[in-house]
This record gives structure tokens, C-alpha cells and sequence, in this order.
């Protein structure tokens, strides 16, 4: 696990539940091209020791926007219908709400955090309070 790694999967995160998931768009790149049976999935972690940090956080800034874009246009009307209505997720085996993936948006950034803590305590020694 790597501070890079974990970067390009949160973008990845944020393209696959807002982009795709609550959006209905397909994948935009790097995803879209990517042909995930030979790349293995964890690609985007291991694929970002390619990728400068510039570019990274680059990445992850695009996918942020165009979650907020997707979001934003779903709370632009009623937000309690757009809150509850149901998305198709995990290629339609399931059904999701707005209100769940922001949650789930919560709790991904909120473990990968902690990852990322533990990771700098590797590296300086100085437990977190």
C-alpha cells in the first residue's frame, strides 16, 4: 500500500459510485480502457508507482468535480426524493441511494485515512492522538 496508490483508488472510488453508479455514465479514463480481467483488480494501486504525485492528485481532483457534478444535479430538485430514489450497483445485482453512497463515500475516506496515518507513523515514528 502506498500514499499513490491509495490516491488513485479514491479516484477511482469517486468515478465508479458518483460517475457511474448515481451519474448512469460509462467510466471515464483511465478506467474505460482499462481491460481489468489481465490488469488484475488492483490496478489502480499497484499502476500508480507510474504516476507522478502531480498527476495523481490531478486525477483524483477531475474525479472529485465530476462527482460533485453528479451530485449536485441529483440535489438540484426534491432532495429527499434524490436522496432516496435507488441507483442499479455492482452491474445490477444490487440497488443504492444517494444518501448510501455518501455515506459509503464517508467511511471510504475515513478507512483510507487511517491507512494513510499508518503509513506516515512508518515512516516518522509519531503515533497520532
Amino acid at each position: 500500500m502506498t500514499l499513490g496508490g491509495l490516491l488513485k483508488h479514491l479516484a477511482w472510488v469517486e468515478d465508479y459510485w458518483c460517475t457511474h453508479t448515481l451519474g448512469g455514465q460509462s467510466m471515464p479514463e483511465p478506467w474505460a480502457s482499462i481491460d481489468w480481467s489481465t490488469a488484475g483488480e488492483d490496478w489502480e494501486w499497484t499502476s500508480a508507482a507510474e504516476d507522478t504525485g502531480v498527476e495523481l492528485r490531478e486525477q483524483w481532483a477531475r474525479s472529485v468535480d465530476r462527482s460533485r457534478a453528479v451530485v449536485d444535479g441529483l440535489l438540484a430538485g426534491d432532495e429527499e426524493t434524490a436522496l432516496s430514489r435507488t441507483h442499479g450497483a455492482w452491474d445490477g445485482q444490487a440497488q443504492v441511494s444517494l444518501r448510501w453512497v455518501l455515506v459509503h463515500l464517508v467511511e471510504e475516506y475515513a478507512r483510507h485515512n487511517g491507512h494513510a496515518d499508518l503509513l506516515r507513523e512508518a515512516v516518522d515514528g509519531h503515533t497520532g492522538e
